[in-house]
């Protein structure tokens, strides 16, 4: 961002122009340059993708001049920003939304908070963002990749949702999902039940806890959900030739006692 000043910047030279000596001239004058070092500063750190500390200038920003809109309008646009890039998801939708309740025609704000939106897994809202976004700027890409992924999440969220099986966010790395698998593989575990009602509906969710250990350990395979996509929805397989590979054995769809060898690699 090009940091400009256009209105205080303006009102400066006028003043100084009327009286160079002007005691609240020099005054005003270097709040001024306070307020640009200030920005400049916090668009630095954006840069570097350190989005804390940049939130700390942006607010030292709006401290230094309260009272001008201009300003406290575009702090508050980077504030949502870098909440959202720093998944602060709570804080980033509130300055998000206070942001577009300043500028409700910002794209760049929507897309921000959509991606929020995202990551919260409040996939229709998402949606409805991009959408928004793309109506006022068609041509960014990045906000028609979003619409065309939250798209694809909501479509996935409305059919398996691996990360909410194993209850693990979004970023959980390896060793967190297979920590998650563990626990709810021996919870849901057949031979822990009595009943073969119970038995049945305990092998439903031990299939689908290991189906989701399954997806989400294999980067191929989560980088095919994150994009919205299941990869293990047989219209998705067709003509792949991917056969389900369980890591267990055992027959799912059989009857009688079961008996499992667990695979925690």
């Amino acid at each position: 961002m090009d940091v400009e000043c256009p209105l205080l910047c303006s009102q400066v030279r006028e003043c100084l122009k009327l009286d160079q000596d002007d005691k609240d001239c020099h005054s005003h004058y270097k709040q001024v340059k306070k307020l640009s070092r200030q920005l400049e500063s916090a668009e630095e750190l954006v840069r570097n993708q350190r989005y804390e500390a940049a939130v700390e200038k942006f607010e030292s920003a709006m401290k230094t001049e309260p009272n001008v809109e201009l300003y406290r309008k575009r702090a508050k646009e980077r504030i949502c920003h870098c909440l959202s890039k720093s998944q602060h998801t709570e804080a980033a939708i509130k300055m998000c939304t206070e942001a577009l309740q300043r500028d409700p025609q910002n794209p760049q704000v929507l897309k921000d908070r959509a991606e929020v939106y995202i990551l919260s897994e409040e996939y229709e809202r998402a949606v409805e963002d991009f959408q928004q976004a793309k109506e006022l700027d068609g041509d960014n890409e990045e906000i028609n990749q979003g619409l065309e992924r939250a798209q694809k999440l909501l479509k996935q969220s409305r059919k398996r949702d691996y990360y909410k099986i194993l209850g693990v966010k979004r970023n959980a790395n390896k060793q967190e999902v297979i920590k998650a698998y563990r626990k709810l593989a021996q919870q849901w575990h057949p031979d822990n039940f009595q009943s073969e009602e119970e038995k049945r509906e305990a092998e439903k969710k031990f299939i689908d806890i290991a189906a989701a250990k399954e997806v989400l350990t294999d980067p191929e395979m989560r980088q095919k959900v994150d994009a919205g996509e299941d990869p293990l929805d047989p219209e998705n397989q067709q003509g792949s030739g991917h056969q389900q590979q369980w890591p267990f054995e055992f027959n799912p769809f059989g009857s009688g006692n079961f008996h499992f060898k667990f695979n925690y690699n």
